[in-house]
């Protein structure tokens, strides 16, 4: 199922007449961009836009590849391995871009220093591996939780609740208050309390997240692996325990973000900790079930206070084979342009141009569009606050490759949670001596 690019009123803002294009993005007649982007359904709207870059240009775009991330980032090491980078521009993230070596070349100077300059300075930031700019960042990330509101309005659950939980049914403040509720909505096969994605560097992050809310750390000042601590040991546990107790759906160990996304969506999940670009979806009458249903709040906290808030942002990059760099700059910087960022802010994901973050709202404020002004608004203060990435190092996708299999092993039940992360730590610490840490 796609997003659709024309939303209804009152679910999403209706996008505004487009403004000519005022940027000369260059001319290229004849020239073919080949190009690998991320597919899935909160990212395809902004490819609709490509042809105005076409016709400005008189180049054409070749989209050789369109696929999930984790897919994507595999090709890309097959492309490396066979020495086949014979594509421009690739869709990237500043979690895995360190791992990349030197296949993207060095943004400065090819895109114009006041483009960068219109971007949030700690987005740039994020973007710079080993002090040279290797991918201009399309949207940031960051997770909040949205709910089912119904089911907290419901005077029977709440007091079932209270006699069962000995507290108000209300929406969750800490992950112990998730697990609890969780538990008490399920009702499976047909419906469930929660969810999670359950392969890839997706549980990975998710792990990790919980692991810092919870006090702990992937790493010490050495970096030596440290995520099978305590912390780390209860922060499995919290996924394990769901899992037993079906108050998840069976298939989660294999959910990457559209299982969840759409899940959410059809109706069947009371709970759901996703990213921003999901929102509109989630009230769309003609994709969602939950539409005018939909809850919205700061991810909650751990056992250490903290909330989780796995963070990052999305990219393009330029590789350094690129047989037209100027071409290729000029479409990533039509790409992340303010037009297209308020394109996708429509949409819910969350820019990286300090402006739009304002004008996104203002916008909404004024369409009527409660919904999605105070969805932008509890991602914006999510961002600020709330916000942390992965340690951003060369081994870090290698380090998730070796741990995810242990945590879905957990999860299932194949293995118990210190066993799992005991035995994923001898393996990254062994990754990491590899790459000289200690």
């Amino acid at each position: 199922m796609k997003l659709k690019t024309t939303l209804v009123l009152g679910t999403a803002l209706v996008a505004l007449a487009v403004p000519a294009m005022a940027q000369d993005y260059g001319s290229f007649d004849g020239y073919t961009l080949r190009v690998k982007l991320i597919g899935g359904a909160q990212y395809e709207p902004l490819y609709a836009e490509i042809p105005k870059w076409e016709a400005a240009t008189g180049a054409k775009v070749e989209i050789v590849s369109s696929k999930n991330h984790f897919e994507l980032d595999k090709e890309i090491k097959q492309d490396i391995a066979a020495g086949t980078l014979d594509w421009c521009v690739g869709s990237n993230h500043t979690s895995f871009a360190p791992q990349y070596g030197e296949i993207y070349t060095d943004l400065t100077g090819l895109i114009a220093p006041e483009v960068i300059a219109d971007f949030v300075p700690l987005m740039i930031q994020h973007s710079t591996v080993d002090g040279r700019l290797v991918q201009l960042p399309r949207h940031s990330d960051v997770s909040n939780f949205f709910y089912q509101k119904s089911l907290y309005e419901d005077a029977e659950k709440q007091a079932a609740f209270k006699t069962t939980y000995g507290y108000d049914l209300a929406p969750p403040e800490t992950w112990a208050q998730v697990k609890d509720q969780a538990i008490f909505f399920s009702n499976p096969p047909d419906f469930y309390g929660f969810q999670f994605v359950g392969k890839d560097e997706a549980i990975t992050g998710r792990f990790y997240e919980m692991l810092v809310a919870n006090g702990g750390a992937m790493f010490d000042e050495n970096w030596v692996p440290t995520f099978n601590s305590a912390e780390g040991v209860a922060s499995l546990q919290f996924f394990v325990d769901l899992y037993a107790a079906k108050a998840v759906p069976a298939g989660v160990p294999n959910y990457t973000w559209d299982d969840t996304g759409l899940g959410f969506g059809s109706g069947s999940i009371a709970m759901d900790l996703d990213w921003g670009g999901w929102s509109s979806y989630f009230n769309d009458p003609a994709n969602s079930k939950v539409a005018g249903n939909v809850g919205v709040i700061r991810a909650p906290k751990g056992t250490a206070g903290k909330r989780t808030g796995w963070s990052g942002s999305h990219s393009f990059s330029i590789t350094e084979s690129c047989d037209n760099k100027p071409a290729a700059a000029s479409f990533l910087t039509f790409l992340t342009s303010y037009d297209n960022q308020m394109v996708e802010a429509r949409k819910g994901l969350l820019p990286t141009r300090s402006k739009v973050w304002e004008d996104a709202i203002a916008e909404f404020e004024a369409a009527g569009n409660t919904f999605s002004a105070e969805t932008m608004k509890t991602f914006q203060a999510s961002m600020s606050e709330d916000a942390f990435t992965p340690p951003l190092i060369a081994e870090w996708i290698e380090v998730s490759n070796a741990l995810w299999p242990k945590l879905q092993a957990a999860i299932v039940g194949d293995m118990t949670a210190a066993d799992a992360l005991n035995e994923a730590q001898a393996d990254a610490a062994e990754i990491m001596k590899d790459a000289g840490y200690n």
